[in-house]
């Protein structure tokens, strides 16, 4: 069977800025590595070697990642999304990928999710994740019969049907059948809210095309968009994969979990929990928990907790809760 995985990372992450100004969302770091690693490496070991990346916005950063990153070890495709019309529009720029396909995994590049791959993987037809949510307007929502197939799909109704929201993983056992949907979408500029919906070509399947769509909640699911987001989604990962880890920094205090790069120098500083510290990062006198640093960041004199510090980016002072972008330099002595 010929499985790919494809990936839309074209967006700008406005909500992140000012990181997103410089870097792009799925390229920014998290318990160690990038958000778009976590999810490849989620996809490598659940058996799948071939990724469509639709890059846009600071696609050529994700490229070279992707090349420096993963040459070798898995097979990689580009597509150029632009202008960016939204998810539908990203995957149907992929047409020629959905028709050599038996399956394809389509997953977005700023979320990361955890929930029965095996499963999901091996369920034998078109299934999509969920959740529960309690603002439902704001997503995409399912509708299920009793049989559990899905009946109805929308993209942010003002009056939802269900609290099911998707969350952005879907696979497809019929991807010559998604093609001919988003086909009609583009040909017919049906357009949701500005932009081709994915969940509007789905809904055609079920609709036009006779096809069934199944359902699968998650354990947990985060959109990496918002500050919040991502701290809360780096605590998860460093207490589920770093949280027996031990250092030991000469001068220092290392409270776990965290992660902390080789290459990092840290001095006379107390270090977390909770503290992702990437390459080449230099820390002295200072207090840090529950943050993010960036490579090559500097901290002097400082305590700083829930805090995301970009790359390149150096603060002296005293205590803030900071968001800056990279390239940033803050004195804060008074």
């Amino acid at each position: 069977m010929k499985r790919i995985a494809i990936i839309p990372v074209a967006g700008t992450g406005t909500h992140l800025r000012p990181h997103t100004h410089t870097q792009p969302k799925p390229l920014i770091p998290i318990a160690g590595k990038p958000i778009l690693a976590h999810i490849i490496d989620g996809w490598r070991i659940e058996g799948i070697t071939e990724f469509v990346f639709v890059i846009g916005y600071l696609g050529t950063k994700i490229r070279t990642y992707i090349e420096e990153t993963y040459e070798g070890v898995i097979r990689f495709h580009f597509v150029e999304q632009e202008p960016r019309l939204g998810i539908g529009h990203a995957v149907h720029l992929c047409r020629d990928y959905l028709l050599a396909a038996d399956e394809v995994v389509i997953a977005l590049g700023d979320a990361i999710i955890e929930a029965n791959m095996p499963h999901f993987l091996n369920f034998p037809g078109n299934i999509t994740c969920v959740q529960a949510v309690e603002h439902p307007e704001h997503y995409g929502v399912v509708s299920v019969d009793k049989y559990g197939y899905v009946t109805d799909l929308a993209e942010k109704p003002r009056i939802p049907k269900s609290n099911l929201a998707l969350v952005g993983l879907y696979k497809i056992a019929q991807p010559q059948l998604l093609a001919q949907a988003l086909e009609h979408l583009v040909s017919h500029k049906l357009m949701t809210l500005g932009s081709y919906s994915l969940t509007d070509a789905l809904q055609y399947m079920i609709t036009s095309l006779s096809a069934r769509l199944c359902t699968q909640p998650v354990h947990y699911w985060h959109d990496c968009g918002h500050k919040d987001t991502l701290l809360a989604t780096n605590r998860i990962l460093l207490d589920r994969h770093h949280a027996a880890a031990v250092f030991s920094l000469p001068g220092s205090v290392i409270i776990p979990p965290v992660y902390i790069s080789p290459t990092a120098v840290i001095t006379n500083s107390i270090i977390g929990p909770h503290v992702a510290v990437d390459e080449h990062s230099v820390i002295q006198n200072a207090i840090v928990e529950d943050s993010i640093l960036g490579a090559y960041s500097r901290l002097d004199s400082i305590v700083l907790k829930g805090s995301i510090v970009g790359n390149d980016s150096s603060i002296t002072g005293s205590w803030h809760s900071i968001n800056i972008g990279d390239n940033t330099e803050l004195n804060l002595r008074s």
